[in-house]
């Protein structure tokens, strides 16, 4: 029988385990709080919440991640981001390159993805010579959401706007060409004012980075086909190959994928489906009168500064089915206020560097404002 003190200290340990996470993940609490709060004040039957959650969606971001993990494990990014940069030799240039470099990651790999790559490595860069890391880590994080508006892989919300609005891969990526090229473009001028051409010395980066050319070689070969496959709608045949396929043979690739944005991310259709569905929130969005594309865009951009952009996306899809202009609003809305969009926030957590979020505001916030302006003449 338990006593009253191994009681009281069980108690203890699963609250500190409870605020441990609270802290180390608020998008997932403020999710499961919200779901208890939505059940206790308009109760719905337990099995009746999967039916809210966009399966398509949710397998797909899936087997992206597992895919983008074993690219990741296979050691190629970092091989090929360390012989790349040895052709760097200035200040303003290694500043060009790396916002290219997790731009175009961004776009195969997701954002997300692309920052783990390149944050990393900046910050390895950084220790062989004195670096500006704090704005170097900014520019990155506005790269990683300016390249991934270009393909339905980039973020979540293009994933889930892709699977929904059921337009083919190519389409997609026409679509929102222009939108990805015009931030691309601002953002090298930006680069080019805020980083200055002083020489830099990285030959004392001299580490061997190894490469697992077979996993690296089958993980691209998949990665192609599950593609073909989310975009001919059949993600859960790709997800259940691909699943099989690593938990055989390599199955730290599916053991270490992110589970956590995949709850995150169930959680979200749930919750904001929900709450979409109250008469209030119902009658207060559908009074916007979204039924215009500059309407539906301006929502995106502005509810995203609230909320961030993937739920903003997901309740935005519940009023307006014009998907172009909610990915232009969702994809701006990454801009702006930090909490915009989650790769800031992975950002600015990956650099490790403190007053990050005073010199974050001042170059993210006049880049939506502008960003914004040019989405509404894009659009």
């Amino acid at each position: 029988m338990q006593s009253p003190a191994d009681a009281k200290s069980a108690q203890t340990s699963l609250l500190s385990k409870a605020w441990a996470l609270v802290t180390k993940e608020p998008v997932l609490a403020i999710l499961v709080f919200a779901l208890i709060a939505l059940q206790v004040l308009h109760p719905k039957p337990w099995a009746s919440l999967p039916a809210l959650i966009d399966w398509q969606t949710v397998l797909t971001l899936a087997g992206l991640l597992m895919l983008t993990k074993a690219v990741e494990l296979s050691g190629f990014l970092m091989w090929m981001a360390h012989r790349v940069v040895h052709r760097i030799h200035g200040e303003r240039g290694l500043a060009f390159l790396l916002i290219g470099l997790a731009a175009v990651l961004s776009t195969l790999l997701t954002n997300d993805v692309a920052l783990f790559a390149v944050v990393p490595l900046t910050l390895s860069l950084h220790k062989l010579a004195p670096l500006p890391i704090k704005r170097l880590v900014i520019f990155i994080a506005i790269a990683v959401n300016a390249g991934s508006i270009l393909t339905p892989l980039g973020n979540p919300q293009n994933l889930f706007l892709w699977q929904t609005s059921g337009v083919s891969f190519g389409r997609f990526v026409w679509a929102l060409l222009p939108l990805c090229a015009a931030l691309m473009a601002m953002l090298y001028v930006l680069a080019a004012v805020m980083f200055h051409n002083r020489p830099l010395d990285l030959s004392g980066d001299t580490e061997a980075h190894s490469v697992d050319i077979p996993l690296c070689t089958v993980a691209g070969i998949a990665f192609i086909a599950f593609v073909i496959l989310a975009d001919a709608h059949y993600a859960g045949i790709g997800l259940a190959a691909v699943a099989l396929g690593f938990l055989l043979w390599r199955r730290q690739v599916v053991l270490k994928i992110d589970w956590l944005l995949l709850l995150i991310f169930v959680l979200m259709f749930i919750v904001l489906r929900s709450v979409a569905a109250l008469p209030w929130v119902h009658h207060a969005i559908a009074s916007l009168g979204l039924d215009s594309p500059l309407k539906a865009y301006a929502a995106g951009a502005v509810l995203s500064q609230g909320i961030s952009n993937v739920p903003a996306a997901i309740m935005l899809a519940e009023f307006s089915k014009d998907w172009r202009a909610l990915a232009f609003g969702v994809s701006v809305g990454g801009f702006g206020i930090a909490i915009g969009s989650l790769a800031n926030l992975i950002a600015v957590r990956l650099s490790g560097e403190r007053g990050m979020w005073g010199p974050f505001h001042l170059i993210s916030i006049p880049f939506w404002i502008v960003a914004a302006a040019v989405g509404a003449w894009l659009v």
